[in-house]
């Protein structure tokens, strides 16, 4: 076998062989760096992948090292671009997986599709007659958009040409959430109707309807397998639902307050609730219960995340603050104070190293992901910022506010 390139993957932290065998086809083979921290010692690591790994020669050593620091390391960031994206506040953003393209939701019933680099608007998706709040790329194709409104619909378009293919009709108020699964067969989609519903991209039909929870639905997403469907509700509970059967596996009680958030980690056999009862919980999809629950906080609980590798959890609160756990302690290892204001959104980056926060300050902030400290302060929005995500190599941040602009942070290539 011989090799023919190698490259980094961000989520989870691995590198990726692409070689040719004896018969001439191509193969590929990953390398997972699931134990990588920004404490390794990447000429360590650089050797060690290259001693155990008979498909890449001694040579590459350096390259190999390269790799690895560009995944441990903490990058600085620069506003490249203010866009004035929309006639009303915005709802939400999200890259493509390559990070060239993003969409931006509003409360002016559209959906636009942005090019990352030249900030130009590249798509207007119209056709909603209320707030396009919740919005997705089919990641890691990116040919596809999934548009969840207030209208009561969802549409599915096509990223090339902006043409709706269908528009799925069903729920009976509200859509807030929606999800592709991961090879892009089905969308998920969540309702204050109390119901998610789970349609065939192909058709554009209705599969079925997951019933069971008696209030808002307001979180769900696919695992990485994308065979079970999470979501979490204003009742107070958790649910793990069966793609294939539509039967409720798992129904988690033990919050005393609202389900804010939901999320799998990258295995699958965890899941991690957040809640205004001012806790996160973590359940087992091994026993069905729940194994910690993450204190600290002192109001409420509004966003929660996993890290790449799923061994640390973020936390965001009412109480100003960010906190990060250790997903098999429940261990508080560091708190993140420097916010004025409520925090909607946390996020790790794809390294796993920093997390990004969004607040009604008017302001994100970036911090360490071991000590909590600020790395630095992202300004410039003129209300509050409740969105903000990182590209899938981590180098571009995009932030979406209540001012009606979106903002594109570039890497400048300096390290903290």
């Amino acid at each position: 076998m011989k090799l023919k390139k190698f490259m980094l993957r961000y989520y989870p932290p691995g590198i990726i062989l692409e070689y040719e065998r004896s018969n001439g086809r191509e193969g590929t083979k990953t390398i997972d760096l699931l134990d990588l921290t920004e404490f390794s010692d990447v000429n360590t690591v650089a050797e060690d992948i290259v001693a155990s790994e008979p498909l890449i020669p001694s040579g590459k050593t350096e390259q190999i090292k390269q790799l690895v620091e560009s995944k441990v390391g903490k990058q600085k960031f620069k506003e490249e671009k203010s866009l004035q994206a929309h006639l009303l506040p915005l709802t939400n953003c999200a890259f493509n997986k390559s990070g060239d393209r993003f969409i931006t939701g509003s409360y002016d019933r559209t959906c636009k599709i942005w090019d990352t680099e030249t900030g130009l608007e590249l798509k207007s998706l119209e056709g909603h007659k209320n707030v396009v709040y919740a919005i997705a790329f089919n990641n890691p194709f990116g040919d596809k958009i999934v548009t969840g409104s207030f209208d009561k619909t969802c549409k599915l378009w096509d990223a090339e040409t902006g043409e709706c293919q269908y528009t799925l009709r069903g729920h009976e108020l509200e859509i807030v959430c929606v999800s592709f699964n991961p090879d892009s067969s089905l969308i998920a989609t969540a309702s204050i109707d109390t119901t998610a519903k789970v349609w065939d991209v192909e058709t554009g039909k209705e599969v079925y309807s997951l019933l069971g929870h008696n209030k808002e639905i307001i979180s769900m997403s696919f695992n990485n397998a994308g065979n079970f469907i999470v979501t979490g509700s204003f009742d107070n509970t958790v649910r793990v639902w069966d793609v294939r059967s539509a039967e409720c596996v798992y129904n988690f009680h033990g919050h005393e307050c609202e389900v804010s958030a939901t999320q799998f980690n990258f295995s699958g056999d965890m899941v991690v609730s957040s809640s205004i009862d001012k806790t996160c919980k973590l359940w087992s999809m091994h026993t069905g219960t729940c194994v910690r629950t993450l204190t600290g906080h002192n109001d409420e609980v509004i966003d929660v995340s996993f890290n790449g590798t799923g061994t640390r959890v973020a936390t965001a609160s009412q109480d100003c603050s960010a906190r990060i756990y250790d997903t098999m302690t429940g261990e508080c290892l560091a708190v993140c104070y420097g916010h004025h204001a409520e925090i909607s959104k946390v996020s790790f980056n794809p390294q796993g190293n920093m997390i990004i926060t969004a607040s009604n300050d008017k302001t994100c902030r970036l911090w360490d992901a071991k000590t909590g400290n600020c790395l630095q302060v992202l300004r410039g929005h003129k209300d509050e910022v409740f969105s903000c995500a990182f590209n899938y190599e981590g180098d571009t941040i995009i932030t979406g506010s209540k001012d009606n602009t979106c903002k594109i942070y570039k890497a400048t290539g300096e390290e903290y």
